[in-house]
């Protein structure tokens, strides 16, 4: 079954129950199971449903399997029930017992709903919506600029980016070391092969460089390392003048713009006598390389 969220159909919740008729719910299953030669295929097509008959009375949101009804026809999602006092429904006038609803499972996991970001073209069971959409590789990302209200999946807030605010943009093959002069605070790297949009972000700290990187996304999934490797003056603690820094799991954010670098988990602090070294400009120049784990 597909629900169309978008044509949803009122339905008279107490017209019709998952447990009304449960004695003989076997032997009617048995008989569609094995169809006799000549019956008439099963029709398959898109069923519009009121959304509130796919939600726990308890805890509103979508029920999740296993289900369970009371006498009340009252529906529940089974870790609702366990939280209940005595496990007895709130909502009838004297409280009631709950028992298994089989029907309603079939129901729940058959139940699709298109994501509703623009370019996701996935259907997924409508108690995973949530999750789906949050995470979703197309969830809409907010631009970077103060003033731009820019909304859009990560592909087109990269070229919104680059075209509009003239962001400088890099394309990177991951597993390879790519050389950036790193001259602006904020710098766009375009993941080849998957479209994955990175920001290098550059702050300072006290009279030092900070530099990290943060994936422009909703989920974390899939998971990437970054290195980032510095160059300059050798220093006398040092045999050469290279720095080098590793961030295990780059974090993901839908609002780069808010992202401030001393407060990301992990960066990469260039030295003032680096910066000194690179002259006036106190651009840097970068090695970066970014895995796909």
């Amino acid at each position: 079954m597909h629900v169309s969220p978008d044509n949803p159909k009122e339905m008279n919740r107490g017209s019709t129950s998952p447990m009304e008729n449960a004695g003989d719910w076997s032997a009617k299953k048995a008989s569609v199971d094995q169809p006799s030669s000549g019956q008439a295929k099963r029709a398959r097509g898109v069923a519009a449903v009121d959304f509130n008959v796919l939600n726990c009375t308890v805890c509103s949101y979508p029920l999740n399997c296993p289900v369970f009804q009371c006498i009340g026809r009252h529906l529940a999602c089974g870790r609702c029930v366990a939280e209940l006092p005595g496990e007895q429904c709130q909502m009838c006038e004297h409280g009631s017992g709950f028992s298994l609803c089989p029907i309603m499972d079939d129901i729940v996991s058959s139940a699709m709903v298109e994501c509703s970001h623009d370019g996701c073209k996935s259907s997924v069971p409508y108690h995973e919506l949530d999750d789906h959409e949050s995470a979703c590789s197309h969830a809409p990302c907010y631009c970077t600029e103060a003033g731009c209200g820019f909304i859009g999946p990560p592909q087109v807030l990269l070229g919104h980016l680059a075209a509009l605010h003239s962001m400088p943009m890099h394309t990177v093959n991951y597993g390879k070391v790519h050389r950036l002069l790193a001259s602006k605070p904020r710098f766009l790297l375009h993941g080849q092969g998957d479209d994955s949009v990175f920001l290098l972000v550059v702050g300072a700290l006290g009279a030092a460089m900070v530099v990290s990187a943060v994936c422009i996304r909703a989920g974390a999934s899939p998971s990437y390392a970054v290195k980032l490797w510095v160059n300059g003056p050798a220093l006398p603690s040092r045999a050469a003048g290279r720095i080098k820094w590793k961030m295990e799991a780059v974090t993901s954010s839908t609002r780069p713009g808010e992202v401030v670098v001393e407060e990301l988990p992990s960066f990469l602090t260039v030295p003032p006598a680096y910066l000194g070294w690179l002259g006036a400009s106190k651009a840097v120049t970068l090695d970066i390389r970014i895995d796909r784990m």
